[in-house]
């Protein structure tokens, strides 16, 4: 092992420097903030944090994913939970040496599974859009094998929009409309999206690929990827559905595809009301436009989730009853959707591929669209969605201007918990993209909100943060491309060798079902949900709006169950969730909703704090009394045994993080502008803790680098108590060993 003294001169004085810098720019940053000091080479290293002997290798020695009710297991009946990352665009097809870094970063970090995003893009042979050049597949191949070899699960998400190619023009209704397709969001230009979800053509090139992928024998391996149970999941589309309000945009560029759509309603509308007469009796004249006529195919459903709301909140709001014609409109994109999706399951089927699918992770507005959106996702597989919180002027990309400054600690269940509100009774949930977004400061409290509420309490099945870059940290906290989507920095993924110990033992107790919002396909077709609901969206980012209040989610579990029949929907009972602290139904989770907030975690072999906290408040524990200066953080302590908890292990791991910043990073007063970027390194906060176990036993303290590796310095702890000083030791990460005890 290197000699790792360097380490801590470089941080004093850095420090030291930095103390000049920083007071020429931000009077509220403490001087005592200190410097990430990392090194790429480093990940590979044994250290303390390390996980690579927790994940269950290889990958697939179980047979493939099932869904067993709301939980995932393998053929064998092991369950699991996923707790991953995503990899996105061409890095699934990185050269060896950058795939054997992932490998040895990610098993590091306990990251047990890999959502690999929109890679098709970069990967046609020729002409083709359903065939991937071989050097590449070479690569793809390699970097697969080495993560199954080492307990690392993988799915596909490899369609976001998919890409014509000249071999598709005399395959496709109207080639030269769609690859001349202009928007907005340009990584969508010349693709499929949106009119796939009717267009038989278009769903003919998606299946095609797929299938040819699955075909595809890894030389590594032995095994066609539909025979290996490492791929945990197909997703048959990124961020689509018949629903999403783009649809207008690209029809509006389509003619040819307006036009077969409205064909389709109308075939779908005269076998319902055999003639125009009957379809405007049940209608009202004025809601068929003069120039639409069921006997010429010119029926036109208004595919815009944004405008099915207006209409289902008028109607709400007025206390009538919907418009027949909303329902029918609502009702055949339904049908047309779930004929797209049984068509592409079955070919998947037929390759022999027996592992989970998923339909789309996209939401469709509000009420019955909705619900429809989410049924056809539950009928296809398992529940997946995504979120975001927070952000600013740059969009996907950090700059200067104004940003979201807000914490989830403050509101019980907002921001990416509320996600939990499209969990379905009999299905998994994976949540696979989220991130709290940069330059918000109180990002860091996102990994643990996402662990302990939501694969824990909530009982969630997977989730993949967005993204990873990079197999090190960034030495920015923006992505070095200028992203703000980051997970490789000490705030996300440094967290995660306590979260992944906590998941993969189960230290949190999933709640039972304190709550269920009762829909079936007769209350969709009618219009008669029971209960309102909304979906408030801001681009990625979503909040939700329902008769449940969003607190029960820091209560307990709360579903959607589509049942057969209408069934009512009780109302939550909101004395649970009333006063200054919610305990979960569980009685190991409080949060706390006094001033700006904060959570405990009290289990046997994790004991957590999150959020803003009090100097001299002792938060008390079962087995310690912990104490903090720090106002806002991030507190864990960790067992590092597999199964045994904090005083019966041999060790724990503790981890300390508050907020974090770029080298001469600048906040406007009211901190809700970005004044300066900043550079590298990264400033971390330091965390002030006191340690008070009831044991009052006596241990060593190890002050552990920022890759999890020993200094050689130490601290005792001497009847339970110590005190740990991020200012003096410059660190987030510590190993206490207990003193042995005769």
């Amino acid at each position: 092992m290197k000699n790792r003294i360097y380490i801590k001169t470089l941080c004093l004085f850095l420090s030291t420097f930095m103390v000049v810098e920083e007071a020429t720019y931000s009077q509220e940053v403490e001087t005592n903030w200190y410097p990430l000091v990392n090194s790429v080479d480093e990940h590979h290293i044994p250290s303390v944090v390390g996980m690579k002997d927790w994940l269950d290798k290889p990958a697939g020695k179980h047979g493939f994913l099932k869904m067993r009710g709301s939980d995932f297991e393998f053929e064998d009946g092991t369950p699991v939970k996923f707790w991953g990352v995503n990899i996105s665009s061409e890095r699934i097809f990185s050269d060896a040496e950058i795939a054997d870094q992932y490998v040895s970063y990610l098993t590091k970090y306990g990251v047990n599974a890999v959502r690999f995003h929109k890679f098709t893009w970069y990967a046609s042979k020729g002409d083709s859009s359903t065939v991937i050049r071989q050097d590449l597949y070479g690569k793809m191949d390699y970097f697969l094998a080495a993560l199954k070899e080492n307990g690392i699960y993988y799915g596909w998400s490899h369609i976001y929009g998919h890409k014509l190619g000249p071999a598709d023009k005399n395959r496709v209704l109207a080639y030269e409309e769609i690859v001349n397709t202009k928007f907005p969001w340009s990584h969508l230009n010349g693709t499929s999206a949106s009119l796939v979800n009717f267009a038989p053509d278009l769903q003919a090139l998606n299946i095609e690929l797929t299938v040819n992928m699955l075909n595809h024998v890894n030389p590594n391996t032995g095994l066609r990827y539909a025979e290996d149970p490492a791929l945990t999941f197909i997703e048959l589309q990124n961020e689509d559905n018949i629903y999403w309000g783009a649809m207008e945009e690209t029809l509006n560029q389509t003619p040819s595809y307006r036009k077969l759509l409205c064909r389709q309603f109308s075939d779908w509308l005269l076998i319902k009301y055999k003639s125009t007469e009957q379809l405007k009796e049940s209608w009202g004249v004025e809601n068929l436009p003069s120039h639409e006529s069921l006997e010429e195919g010119t029926v036109y459903p208004v595919p815009n989730h944004s405008k099915f709301d207006a209409i289902y909140f008028e109607a709400e709001n007025s206390g009538k009853e919907l418009p027949q014609h909303y329902l029918d409109k609502a009702e055949f994109l339904y049908t047309k959707q779930m004929d797209f999706y049984n068509r592409f399951v079955e070919a998947i089927r037929n390759t022999g591929y027996k592992g989970t699918i998923v339909g789309s992770c996209w939401q469709a507005g509000s009420g019955l669209t909705h619900f429809y959106n989410l049924y056809a996702d539950y009928k296809t597989g398992f529940i997946d969605r995504h979120n975001y919180f927070g952000g600013g002027v740059g969009g996907h990309r950090m700059q200067v201007g104004e940003y979201k400054s807000e914490s989830m600690m403050t509101k019980p269940g907002s921001g990416l918990l509320s996600t939990g509100f499209q969990q379905v009774l009999d299905r998994p949930f994976a949540f696979s993209e989220w991130m709290s977004l940069i330059p918000n400061e109180f990002t860091i409290e996102a990994s643990p909100l996402i662990a302990v509420y939501g694969m824990g309490l909530q009982g969630w099945d997977a989730s993949y943060s967005f993204g990873s870059d990079h197999p090190y940290f960034t030495p920015t906290i923006h992505s070095p491309g200028g992203g703000v989507y980051n997970t490789d920095v000490p705030s996300q993924i440094g967290l995660y060798p306590a979260l992944a110990r906590m998941i993969y033992r189960g230290d949190i107790k999933e709640s039972p079902v304190i709550h269920t919002r009762n829909v079936s396909l007769m209350q969709l077709a009618s219009g008669d949900l029971g209960f309102s609901e909304q979906v408030i969206q801001e681009h990625d980012v979503k909040s939700f709006k329902s008769d449940l209040p969003l607190e029960s989610l820091a209560y307990g579990r709360v579903v959607v169950d589509f049942t057969e029949k209408p069934e009512t929907t009780i109302p939550f009972d909101t004395e649970k969730i009333e006063g200054k602290e919610i305990v979960s139904a569980t009685g190991e989770l409080t949060w706390h909703t006094s001033e700006k907030g904060f959570f405990k975690v009290n289990t046997s072999a994790t004991v957590g704090l999150v959020g803003f906290l009090e100097k001299d408040v002792t938060y008390e524990y079962d087995i310690l009394d912990i104490e903090t200066d720090t106002p806002y953080a991030v507190i864990f302590l960790t067992s590092l045994d597999r199964k045994l908890g904090i005083e019966e292990s041999k060790s724990i791991l503790i981890t300390t993080l508050a907020r974090s910043r770029n080298t001469g990073m600048k906040y406007g007063t009211e901190k809700s502008e970005l004044i300066e970027v900043g550079t590298s390194p990264i400033l971390l906060e330091p965390v002030e803790l006191t340690l008070n176990f009831k044991s009052a036993r006596n241990a060593t303290i190890h002050i552990l680098d920022h890759t999890g590796i020993r200094t050689g310095e130490t601290l005792e702890m001497n009847h339970g108590y110590a005190k740990l000083s991020g200012m003096v030791h410059q660190t987030f990460y510590y190993e206490l060993v207990w003193e042995h005890e005769n």
